[in-house]
């Protein structure tokens, strides 16, 4: 194949691109393809991406076109793209917007419209629609129920068919929600009501994509006053459920009793009413029926908010798909999702609405600018021992709780000692055993919601300089204060948790915006190959992890060990 150029990325007809880590081009590349193509590997070489129909169909519902991104790519590569691929793209970005929903006059039955007789011809996407109970109606037209409304978006949209849908949305029951008046320290950031305003635009669903610490909730508020309905928020854990009901409180005109909260603790349904997914899931007993899923018809809601929307669990998308006539706004620091059902996200919530770079809001102040470190912990002869005649699962446990690792955790905090510090771990005995030795408190899934509440509360006063925390920490825990953490153990390769830790050390800092994020990784073991994984997605916002044997601090732009005069260098990690 020709060479044409020097370019950043070797372009394969499997629609794969290799970004060269080493070329002058790389940083620049790196934060523009991740707008159409996702991250798969990050090797220290050449990092991988693929271009998936799913990245194209987001990137399209963000105003780019075929000819845009073929245009990159034929800029960005070293060797002519290969034959039949710039078609290829047109292909799967032409399929977004061929087919269209809309109302009929009879508000039972909704039409599938295509562009083209041929399109509704193709036997593929003829057989799903059959399926679904839409039957063809004229040479454009399909007619079904509007009860398969979702179920109808979900399966074309696996075999290759996304629709647009534009059957419109009730509008539920009205609800006087305005700003507070007189809140002079209270003013949307330009990115916030641009967020907001890209949701009202896209018809009524949709998913709005921010870091941890930007301001998710607020673009949630911005979108409720707009709508001035009566509205569901769905969310991760109960101490998310109080700081939405906080916010709400705080930020608008609504009077306490008009705010309600569904959890395993209180069954308030109230014309704002924020629930759990784990309350929604909840079973009397095995294989029993769902106890609370009537909640999504319990008000006559008008918009329903998915917080945190990548840990969707499956019976609330079965549910949702049932409710297609309501607006769904989705909220996310990402996308990814272990269980590779973003393709559902994106049919049965909404297309990606708007997505901020990460970096990019780091620059402008609104985040911490946070530096993340990898140390590399040794393995003392008796635990190599049992970890060489492991199984393979048990070597990883074993790799993860790793007692060295209680050592550099004492280090790490006597060198960022005057700091707000979190130890966040996968093993409740690990964290256990830390906790003895570093005399901090641990808050994990048993924790009383009214004790987390309090050491919460103590942490963010200063009270509490360290504090441990389970994988309950992961999510819509707001700890703004803290500025380092300390990730012990995680869950396998999930890119997912490694993004929402990072999350807990984001929120804006005072004096210099500076954050760190130390991971300890056993050497020469299965957790190196699983913190490669876990990694991915913020490699792909532009986050290098470095490797040191000791815990930093940061004169300007370089890393110095606690009390050294010259910086320490180390290589980069791979990721």
């Amino acid at each position: 194949m020709k060479v044409i150029d020097k370019g950043p990325c070797v372009v394969r007809r499997d629609r794969t691109v290799l970004l060269d880590c080493g070329h002058p081009e790389f940083e620049a590349v790196r934060d523009r393809l991740p707008a159409f193509a996702d991250l798969v590997k990050s090797p220290p070489l050449y990092h991988t991406y693929r271009i998936t129909p799913l990245s194209l169909w987001n990137a399209a519902a963000l105003g780019a076109s075929p000819e845009e991104i073929i245009g990159s790519l034929k800029q960005w590569s070293r060797r002519v793209l290969p034959s039949g691929l710039a078609e290829e793209i047109k292909l799967l970005m032409s399929r977004y917007g061929r087919l269209t929903l809309h109302a009929m006059d009879d508000s039972e039955r909704l039409l599938l419209r295509g562009d083209s007789e041929e399109l509704l011809n193709e036997p593929e996407m003829g057989q799903v629609a059959a399926a679904c109970g839409f039957r063809r109606t004229g040479p454009l037209e399909m007619a079904g129920s509007a009860s398969c409304r979702g179920m109808l978006k979900q399966e074309l949209a696996r075999t290759g068919y996304p629709v647009l849908d534009r059957a419109g949305y009730h509008e539920g029951e009205a609800l006087d929600i305005r700003w507070k008046e007189g809140d002079c320290t209270f003013e949307l950031r330009d990115y916030q009501r641009e967020a907001a305003r890209r949701f009202d635009i896209s018809g009524g669903s949709g998913i709005v994509v921010l870091p941890c610490g930007a301001g998710k909730t607020i673009v949630g508020l911005a979108v409720l006053e707009a709508l001035k309905c009566e509205t569901l928020i769905l969310t991760s854990n109960a101490t998310s459920v109080r700081q939405w009901t906080e916010e709400l409180k705080k930020r608008t005109n609504l009077a306490p009793e008009w705010v309600g909260e569904y959890t395993g603790e209180r069954r308030q349904v109230r014309p704002v009413t924020v629930a759990t997914y784990q309350i929604l899931t909840h079973r009397a007993s095995k294989g029993g029926g769902f106890s609370h899923m009537g909640l999504f018809n319990e008000r006559n809601w008008g918009l329903i908010v998915y917080d945190e929307v990548h840990l969707l669990p499956a019976p609330v998308f079965r549910a949702t798909a049932e409710i297609q006539a309501t607006r769904r706004l989705g909220l996310t620091a990402t996308l990814v999702r272990e269980d590779g059902r973003e393709g559902d996200v994106f049919s049965l919530i909404g297309p990606k609405a708007y997505d901020y770079p990460w970096k990019t809001l780091e620059h402008q102040g609104w985040i911490a600018s946070v530096q993340c470190l990898e140390v590399p912990v040794p393995m003392e002869p008796e635990l190599k021992k049992r970890y060489l005649y492991a199984a393979s699962k048990e070597k990883f446990r074993l790799a993860s709780a790793n007692p060295a690792k209680a050592e550099m955790v004492a280090k790490i905090i006597e060198a960022h000692r005057g700091s707000s510090i979190l130890v966040i771990g996968q093993y409740l005995d690990q964290l256990g055993e830390l906790a003895a030795i570093i005399g901090a408190p641990v808050i994990t899934g048993k924790t009383p919601q009214q004790e987390r509440i309090k050491l919460y509360n103590q942490f963010n006063e200063g009270v509490l300089p360290v504090l441990i925390v389970s994988k309950v920490a992961n999510f819509a825990v707001n700890l703004p204060d803290a500025s380092v953490a300390i990730e012990v153990s995680g869950a396998f390769g999930s890119r997912q948790e490694e993004a929402q830790r990072l999350g807990r050390v984001l929120r804006p800092k005072r004096g210099d915006n500076r954050a760190f994020f130390y991971t300890l990784v056993t050497e020469d073991s299965r957790e190196q190959e699983f913190a490669l994984r876990r990694r991915l997605f913020l490699t792909e916002q532009g986050y290098e992890y470095i490797v040191v044997h000791e815990p930093v601090v940061e004169i300007g732009e370089s890393f110095m060990l606690p009390g050294c005069g010259n910086p320490l260098e180390e290589e980069a990690s791979g990721s």
